[in-house]
């Protein structure tokens, strides 16, 4: 079985990266490959809100110059995600927002019911507003969260600071335990999915 990690930091081995590298070696020894997957430091577009892809349902975005088509093909074989991403301005980098947004948009079928966490990294605050705007929208996508001792926080500025943040690190690896596990017992299901009536879209407006 397969963990895609996805690396949301503009920097591609800086804390963010060592808090994946810890999961990810846990997720090894639990029997799991892992593949790394880089936001980078390129540009990437915002949903335009064409609706291409919802009309298309091509299961890709119509806009092909960045990294986001890129991300749904190798999500495609992939049983569960951790995301990791600093914290900017009490936010998630902006560009892996981006992404996200438009992969879960066009390509929700390749992520729905896999499991899926977060994993934070802050020098000081906002990380607690950055975690909760990244599990947003994996629970409008029926991605099962995997949970952990603590919120996903890791703490560090300089590079390697992160490897530091004791706790920060043990949170990082009991979440990658419970996510190994979360994605194991489901596997022993995985031609089942709960059934989901009709999508019924409403607002405030009468």
């Amino acid at each position: 079985m397969k963990v895609l990690l996805i690396n949301g930091s503009p920097r591609k081995d800086g804390n963010t990266f060592a808090a994946l590298s810890e999961a990810a070696l846990v997720l090894r020894e639990e029997g799991f490959n892992t593949n790394f997957f880089h936001i980078g430091n390129r540009p990437v577009r915002g949903c335009s809100a064409c609706g291409t892809c919802a009309r298309t349902g091509a299961l890709r975005c119509a806009f092909d110059d960045d990294i986001a088509n890129s991300l749904i093909e190798a999500a495609q074989d992939a049983d569960a995600f951790l995301f990791g991403t600093p914290t900017y301005f009490g936010q998630p980098n902006g560009a892996l927002l981006a992404v996200l947004q438009r992969v879960l948009y066009a390509a929700r079928p390749v992520f729905a019911f896999k499991p899926v966490a977060c994993v934070v990294v802050a020098r000081r605050g906002g990380a607690t507003a950055a975690f909760q705007t990244m599990n947003m929208p994996f629970e409008m996508c029926n991605m099962p969260v995997a949970t952990s001792q603590y919120w996903n926080i890791v703490y560090g500025a300089a590079k390697g600071e992160a490897q530091l943040d004791a706790e920060g690190m043990q949170t990082v690896r009991t979440l990658a335990h419970n996510l190994a596990w979360m994605t194991r017992s489901l596997a022993t299901q995985p031609h089942y999915n709960p059934d989901s009536e009709p999508h019924q879209r409403t607002n405030f407006i009468r």
